[in-house]
């Protein structure tokens, strides 16, 4: 990881090299696909009633001003690194898209009163290309530069509402088709996904796993409305799962713990039946792939495993001081361990971060609670698959209790559960803790 804050020849190097890079491959396609006989054009139904709205063609053209200043606001040398990276691979996976998938805007652009708008116009009409539609690099591009201007300290809220405004601005200064935006979209997400920022940086973790889920969800609003202009309305109902993943994405990049379960561990009515693909989902991930259904002793009277079925219960010989920990922030606990128990959810978002102040604090309310178990006494601590969030708690407790190193409780808790999974990305946190 590189924190040094980039030099202004670097910056150069970087704006220098994406610009030339866009400037051959977008006049390339536009020549290229130029000399086709015919090219076709895509348009929802629904397009037909977007306005022309002449003035958006200012947020439009902002686009330039941010693509000449993204490359000096980057706040360290990865960061600039990774955005330099992006923009490559989007300009010329796009212009690959532009010769291989040409389309043409269709609609007819109505005429401007204004001369200083109307100039804005016979600029773009001159520079730009009505081929180069799908993906629409400017879409592309906001996403790309809000991933820099969403570090700033000032004008944060304004960058942000005026490149939702400039991605508006596609539609309605009549440039782009709304498949120009979904594809941009995507293409955008891939490239956050392929070219991470602070790939093994425990605190970013939610961030990556947050663009699986926008990525999933935008790939469903396209078959969606595709669907539905081929295939009739029903398939509209495709928005219901793809706004579920938006969310959850939007939950991870906040690392909210509790956007499903409340803190006494219960999903309430309507949260079951908004997310219920989700929940159907993990279901199916518990049912058939999770491991360590029988509790493994960690430590003597404290066991680590998946989230018991009620077939399982047999395996945990539940008393009333019994602790029960559940670290699952999908699934609710089984109702017979719950209530037989004394229980005590404690949600971490799969495969994401781990607070540290959430962890210290269980951690240590383990550790204390360990010390006044009764004889007949016993903690379970217990995540949905069993694989990793059990297993990190399961290490942090050992180290406590058992006064050892981080790493040797680590190679200790992978030799009694052969299915722990422990990410790199979880290697410095737990030295942090």
């Amino acid at each position: 990881m590189d924190e040094r804050r980039p030099t202004l020849k670097q910056q150069l190097y970087a704006f220098s090299l994406c610009g030339i890079v866009f400037l051959i491959v977008y006049n390339f396609a536009a020549w290229y696909t130029s000399k086709a006989e015919k090219i076709p054009s895509f348009v929802f139904d629904f397009e037909k009633h977007i306005p022309f709205l002449p003035w958006s063609i200012i947020p439009y053209m902002t686009s330039g001003i941010f693509f000449c200043s993204v490359f000096f606001m980057a706040k360290d040398h990865e960061q600039l690194k990774v955005l330099t990276k992006r923009m490559l691979f989007v300009t010329i996976a796009a212009g690959l898209f532009f010769i291989m998938f040409p389309l043409r805007f269709s609609l007819v652009k109505p005429g401007t009163n204004s001369s200083v708008l109307n100039y804005s116009f016979q600029f773009l009409k001159i520079f730009d290309s009505p081929f180069n539609q799908s993906p629409s690099l400017h879409i592309v591009y906001a996403f790309i530069f809000w991933t820099v201007f969403r570090s700033l300290k000032k004008a944060r809220t304004f960058l942000m509402l005026w490149l939702i405004l400039l991605g508006v601005s596609t539609l309605t200064t009549y440039q782009h088709h709304f498949i120009d935006i979904l594809s941009g979209t995507v293409l955008a997400h891939i490239s956050f996904i392929f070219f991470p920022y602070r790939q093994h940086d425990f605190q970013y973790r939610n961030f990556h796993v947050a663009n699986f889920y926008f990525l999933f969800g935008w790939m469903l609003i396209s078959a969606a409305l595709l669907l539905d202009q081929y295939c009739g309305h029903l398939w509209l109902i495709l928005f219901w799962p793809a706004v579920m993943s938006i969310i959850i994405g939007y939950h991870y990049q906040k690392n909210s713990v509790h956007f499903l379960k409340d803190k006494n561990g219960n999903i309430s009515l309507w949260r079951n039946i908004f997310y219920a693909p989700y929940l159907m989902v993990y279901r199916i991930f518990w049912k058939f792939l999770r491991k360590n259904r029988r509790p493994l002793e960690i430590v003597p009277r404290i066991y680590i495993s998946s989230r018991p079925g009620p077939e399982d219960l047999h395996y945990f010989e539940i008393n009333s001081s019994t602790l029960v920990y559940d670290l699952s922030a999908e699934i609710e606990e089984t109702s017979g361990l719950k209530n037989k128990s004394a229980y005590h959810p404690y949600p971490f978002l799969d495969i994401g971060t781990f607070d540290i102040h959430s962890t210290k604090k269980l951690v240590t309310e383990i550790t204390e609670n360990y010390k006044k178990l009764p004889a007949e006494g016993k903690i379970f601590i217990h995540c949905t698959m069993g694989f990793t969030r059990s297993s990190v708690i399961g290490i942090l407790v050992m180290k406590n209790i058992l006064s050892l190193p981080v790493d040797e409780a680590a190679e200790t808790m992978k030799d009694i559960h052969k299915n722990a999974v422990i990410h790199p990305y979880l290697k410095d946190f737990l030295k942090k803790i």
